[in-house]
């Protein structure tokens, strides 16, 4: 079993999470994956090591035993790393590829750590969901961050981290917003393809708003364009000009004052990044010291 440390990961992330199902979409892997990695270690180990309750899972003696041999195993995994990176000794560009609001705010922190990590250099495409998975699938890219699952075969998607879709705008709003106060706005939209757009509308749908019934002054593709569009919009308009974008896109704005957010009343738009890979490289050290240094950031 030790030969496959993939269980002892589960079983780590099991306990982690407190629940199969969370640990399921945490992975990336089917709940009855899950169930069946935890049950060849007890057959394995002889013993129960994990019971479900109602309010989540508790460890048995030999369970918490077990738990704590996996974590001194996952840790000096991790430390060896970079020891096996060194002795590969491969030299080439590692290519990311990742979609707007994550390439241009977010990725960027952590590229020199990445470079660092894998003693190689780091190149970085920046495109739509959609076309980010395509070029996975043509392996012109080696890892992906969506923001979106778009699901397909021979993929590995990963849950990485939160984020928050907020209305803005360079005049002040109310902190949170009715329907009426939606209509009473100019409105700059994402592209009817852009995942931020569809999640929108649908929550719009939900508090009785259709986007048609805006007062729509332009439809941009990119998030950087919607934030330079409205920095640079008529302060004193009577009516201010508003958009949806990513938290992380406007977060310095914010803070320096430049840029206000709102949310609307009783609703958070909120979606999960993905951290996406093939299948067939489920083992490369490359993709894996990638991997597990972003799922590493609890906070982005």
């Amino acid at each position: 079993m030790l030969k496959d440390f993939a269980k002892l990961q589960t079983f780590i992330m099991v306990i982690k999470e407190k629940s199969f199902s969370k640990a399921s979409a945490k992975l990336g892997i089917s709940q009855p994956a899950v169930t069946q990695q935890i049950k060849f270690i007890e057959e394995y180990l002889d013993t129960k090591i994990v019971d479900r309750k109602k309010n989540g899972i508790v460890l048995t003696k030999e369970g918490e035993d077990f738990h704590r041999i996996a974590l001194r195993l996952q840790k000096a995994i991790h430390n060896s790393e970079k020891d096996l990176l060194k002795i590969i000794k491969k030299e080439f560009t590692f290519v990311m590829g990742s979609s707007f609001s994550i390439g241009n705010y977010v990725l960027p922190n952590y590229l020199s750590e990445i470079k660092k990590r894998i003693d190689n250099e780091v190149f970085m495409n920046v495109d739509v969901s959609k076309n980010i998975i395509e070029q996975l699938q043509d392996k012109k890219i080696d890892v992906a961050l969506i923001e979106s699952p778009i699901f397909k075969d021979g993929i590995i998607y990963r849950e990485w981290t939160e984020d928050e879709l907020v209305v803005f705008s360079n005049q002040p709003l109310k902190r949170h917003l009715t329907a009426d106060d939606l209509l009473g706005f100019d409105w700059i939209c994402r592209d009817e393809e852009s995942h931020t757009r569809k999640l929108t509308a649908e929550v719009f749908e939900e508090i009785g708003v259709q986007c048609n019934n805006f007062n729509v002054l332009g439809v941009l593709s990119s998030p950087t364009a919607i934030k330079e569009s409205i920095t640079h919009a008529d302060k004193n308009s009577e009516r201010p000009l508003v958009s949806i974008i990513s938290r992380h896109v406007i977060k310095s704005e914010i803070e320096n004052g430049t840029l206000f957010e709102s949310r609307l009343k009783h609703q958070i738009i909120s979606r999960h990044f993905y951290i996406a890979y093939l299948k067939e490289r489920k083992h490369d050290a490359f993709v894996d010291n990638v991997v597990n240094f972003l799922l590493s950031l609890h906070k982005v």
